[in-house]
């Protein structure tokens, strides 16, 4: 199959957007020429999308021509980073395994290497599918991205370095009260080094960062020119994390499914050089407000209040917070294969509908019985350790102001 040369549509100061076929791009480029090669391409859904998505079962055969034309590019030392979605098989709340596939064909058919899995935790993402989640309940919402880091090397450059966070509360405690080292249970002989301060911590394979730009520059460049923002954007944030990690400044990053151009942003604002192309101009067309419009700022001043430094974090709960010893509803003896009609307004079961029994508090409060002094205690306990902040948290990137 022929793949045509796209077309020059935009210029920077450090890179290029291309609009066309990307393996006709690829094919251009001078093969061991690239550091990283940072995209988010078509994810393997059910449904399609305007951007042209592919079934999930044809869709490693789709992605073979890239990933010879990737393994081609990149140099020795460099990196291929996807982010990737995960699909549902359709009527059935299972999982599909098609980015796994994706990911053990790179690996056993291209030798690329598995340099560590990233996932990209959305906070703001909806309760989805709505029809397992928040309909049957019996799944909860999905709301984190796999991001597979490969390259053609076991050795890539690679430096933690560049992607410090800040230290978390008890650590900071920790550093002032001073560390004894000891053996853990676990077997982990933590040293003295432990509690040194090193200004920052290393940060975990959990990128926590909520999606939900809705005034950045490129939806501004966009509304004012009655253009539709590309449907499936991921924050400039993703990429430039892998950008400032995995490359230096003058080294070459592509991208051949750019959507609204996110990684060429994030290569511009960190000087590598980069190429980004696409085959729909109207997202491209978009994609040039992320260069044309100056961005708000990237760096805001360090937190100082303790507010602010709280604000700075997005918070994982421990399982078990609600948790209050009452059983409640019966699980369905089906899984949740019946659909179950909701009751009319007088609570009359629908006829020919499984109704699940009220829960224990709701029965006692329809009784217009009231919680015994156990109950209530128990539920002040529960109340005060959610209040304390019992959770995991996590430091929150800079504000998302720019996505795919």
């Amino acid at each position: 199959m022929q793949h045509e040369a796209p077309k020059e549509f935009f210029r920077t100061q450090h890179g290029t957007i291309c609009q066309g076929d990307s393996l006709g791009l690829l094919k251009q480029l001078k093969p061991g020429s690239v550091d990283l090669i940072m995209t988010s391409p078509p994810f393997g859904l059910v449904r399609k999308k305007d951007y042209g998505n592919v079934d999930a079962d044809k869709y490693v055969e789709w992605f073979k021509p890239f990933a010879a034309a990737f393994h081609s590019l990149l140099k020795s030392t460099g990196s291929l980073v996807i982010d990737i979605g995960g699909s549902w098989i359709p009527g059935q709340p299972t999982r599909s395994l098609y980015h796994y596939d994706l990911l053990l064909m790179l690996c056993r058919e291209f030798k690329f290497h598995l340099a560590q899995e990233f996932f990209w935790w959305n906070p703001a993402r909806l309760p989805t599918p709505a029809e397992w989640v928040t309909v049957r309940r019996i799944r909860v919402k999905d709301a984190v991205n796999c991001i597979w880091w490969l390259s053609p090397t076991p050795w890539p450059k690679a430096s933690n370095k560049r992607v410090l966070q800040p230290y978390s509360a008890s650590m900071r405690v920790l550093l002032a009260k001073g560390y004894r080292p000891m053996l853990r249970p676990s077997g982990h002989d933590i040293s003295n080094k432990f509690g040194t301060d090193n200004g920052a911590a290393i940060p975990p394979n959990l990128i926590a960062l909520a999606h939900t730009e809705s005034n950045s520059a490129y939806i501004r460049y966009c509304r004012g020119r009655g253009i539709v923002p590309h449907p499936a954007r991921f924050p400039a944030e993703i990429p430039e994390y892998f950008i400032r990690m995995l490359t230096d400044p003058g080294d070459l990053v592509v991208d051949p499914f750019a959507g609204s151009c996110a990684t060429g942003q994030a290569a511009e604002h960190t000087r590598r050089r980069w190429i980004c192309c696409d085959l729909v101009a109207e997202y491209l067309t978009g994609a040039l407000g992320r260069f044309k419009e100056r961005p708000p700022t990237r760096y805001p001043t360090p937190a100082k209040s303790a507010k602010e430094q709280d604000e700075s974090f997005y918070r994982i709960y421990k399982p078990g917070l609600m948790w209050n010893g009452i059983v409640g509803d019966l699980l369905p003896k089906d899984g949740g294969a019946k659909r179950l009609l909701p009751a009319k307004a007088d609570r009359t079961p629908v006829a020919g509908a499984h109704r699940q029994p009220a829960s224990p508090q709701m029965a006692l409060l329809e009784k217009g019985a009231t919680f015994n002094a156990t109950d209530t205690k128990n539920a002040d306990n529960r109340r005060a350790k959610e209040q304390s902040g019992h959770g995991i948290r996590y430091p929150r990137h800079r504000k998302a102001h720019s996505t795919k």
